[in-house]
């Protein structure tokens, strides 16, 4: 019964009801476009330390974040290999260069990353595939994912073998593509080998490297060589396993930069927001169903069934109003992600979890509103 009479309550006033829908499903929705970049910052972030194939890295720790690295000696990478666990080491560099839009002539800041052909740094048979084209003099290899103001590469790439165009000032050729993605500090990505990157940074050191990675034999644990690392080598560079890596780039990310902070504290304002407007909406059908409330309360019926409608009501608010907004969302994701090339979209628990949020708003809003009936006196209203 308590249900019904809801219901009924609130399509009493389609107009308010309406305005009240629309009030919840925006609160949704700046919730779940908030945690959504939230999650696609954090996922983004890390797009390098997950694909690249290593149990340890070596880093520099005057290194911000990996897009931005600082150098230290290679000599690092191959002290690590006196430990029997050790099977493998791979040099690698990385350093922002200045890409040429062969179409526009435009120039763009683009992540350039250099390492030995050898070396299977990307656990990826279409990367893996690729590997040998390198050897060649300026080779490069294109991540398709990278933003479109680097011009249509992919396009071209379709229709020719490689696509001629100057990074640093130096003319490249693009030989292949391969999907790595972008994120909020990384526009797009040129992967070549060790001999071509110095060609493009001939003032930076061949003895100095700006990641290290290290490929344990089977069976070794990832976190005792770890520990033994860092006990064996010089406080000049930073030992982590690739869980110790991703943790520290997202505590970046989260912490030292305000862009996580604006995140949460805008999917915080968001539940605020929401909780007002069913708040006001609630409290104004209170004040206008007054009277029969004070009836139901002169039959008999308890304060805490009377209560249980304006709850009800909240709770039917929350529900109807969160589907609109779960709906615009998942177009505003896919809007989004094919422009940012980010991560965009939505996840179950994303989705339960905002799903929880709405009816804790609701009926945080429903305890509030619903005071004054339970202080309702039938005798004071008539």
């Amino acid at each position: 019964m308590q249900t019904k009479v809801a219901w009924l309550q609130l399509k009493h006033r389609p107009l308010r009801l309406i305005v009240a829908l629309c009030g919840i499903g925006f609160a949704v929705l700046l919730i779940l476009m908030q945690l959504g970049f939230r999650s696609a910052l954090f996922e983004s972030a890390v797009r390098f330390h997950e694909k690249l194939n290593y149990d340890i890295a070596l880093f520099s720790p005057d290194s911000v974040f990996i897009v931005r690295p600082q150098a230290f000696s290679q000599r690092r990478l191959y002290q690590a290999l006196s430990l029997k666990e050790v099977e493998q080491v791979m040099p690698i560099n990385i350093f922002p260069g200045v890409w040429k839009n062969p179409w526009n002539h435009g120039s763009r800041s683009i992540n350039t990353l250099g390492f030995e052909p050898e070396d299977a740094i990307f656990d990826n048979p279409e990367f893996n595939q690729l590997r040998p084209l390198l050897k060649a003099r300026d080779a490069m290899i294109f991540d398709s994912a990278s933003r479109p103001e680097f011009g249509p590469v992919k396009e071209a790439m379709s229709h020719n073998e490689v696509l001629e165009t100057e990074i640093n000032n130096r003319q490249i050729n693009i030989v292949g593509l391969y999907k790595m993605g972008t994120s909020f500090g990384l526009d797009g990505s040129v992967f070549m080998s060790t001999d071509n990157w110095h060609r493009l940074f001939p003032e930076r050191s061949r003895e100095d490297i700006e990641l290290g990675l290290i490929k344990l034999k089977p069976g070794a644990d990832a976190k005792i060589v770890r520990d033994q690392l860092r006990e064996y080598l010089p406080g000049d560079v930073l030992v982590m396993t690739k869980k110790d890596f991703v943790a520290r780039e997202t505590a970046y990310w989260n912490s030292a930069t305000p862009i996580g902070y604006i995140f949460a504290f805008g999917a915080i304002m968001g539940f605020v927001v929401g909780a007002i407007i069913v708040y006001q909406i609630l409290f104004a059908g209170v004040s206008e169903h007054l009277s029969e409330y004070a009836t139901l309360r002169a039959m008999g019926y308890s304060s805490t069934f009377v209560s249980g409608i304006v709850v009800q009501q909240a709770v039917l608010l929350g529900a109807l109003g969160y589907i609109p907004g779960v709906v615009l969302v998942m177009v505003l994701y896919s809007v989004a992600a094919d422009a940012t090339n980010l991560p965009l979209y939505l996840t179950t628990d994303r989705a339960i979890f905002v799903f929880a949020l709405t009816m804790i708003m609701c009926a945080i809003s429903a305890l509030l509103s619903v005071r004054k009936v339970a202080r309702l006196d039938p005798a004071e209203v008539f």
